[in-house]
């Protein structure tokens, strides 16, 4: 499928309500048959896309097989971080193999970054909507 799709902003705190709203999307992340249905930050200004410990759990990862270490900069570089291949489907697209910063910390949101989620989609804001809209790299739509 190479058409885009729209997804709403949700709104974080309710008593704030549309100030709060932050583009969240709906991913499937899996790994060796383990599937986690979660709610990614789509987030242009991350580096990387990030994985909290919990949905690392949830998807059977065991923290001492992944060895490959990744800082993390910001509000977590204090946090211990691995790198860990998962396969993920973003609304209705093909599954795509996204690489995520696994992190020990689950005070985190699964986070889609620019390594390597914007380079696997193209994404346009739409904030004054409350929406933004989603497509696969090589799409010829145009939005």
């Amino acid at each position: 499928m190479s058409e885009s799709q729209r997804f709403p902003y949700v709104e974080i705190d309710p008593s704030l309500g549309a100030a709060s709203a932050l583009p969240y999307a709906p991913i499937a992340l899996e790994l060796d048959g383990n599937v986690a249905n979660v709610s990614a930050l789509v987030d242009s200004g991350a580096a990387l896309n990030v994985l909290p410990y919990d949905v690392g759990v949830q998807l059977g990862a065991v923290w001492e097989q992944h060895t490959i270490p990744v800082q993390l900069a910001g509000n977590l570089a204090n946090s211990d971080a691995r790198a860990i291949l998962v396969m993920a489907t973003i609304g209705q697209f093909t599954p795509v193999r996204l690489a995520f910063a696994w992190t020990r910390n689950n005070q985190v949101p699964v986070i889609l970054g620019q390594v390597n989620f914007f380079m696997e989609f193209d994404v346009c804001f739409f904030r004054s909507q409350l929406a933004f809209e989603v497509k696969p790299k090589g799409s010829t739509q145009n939005s």
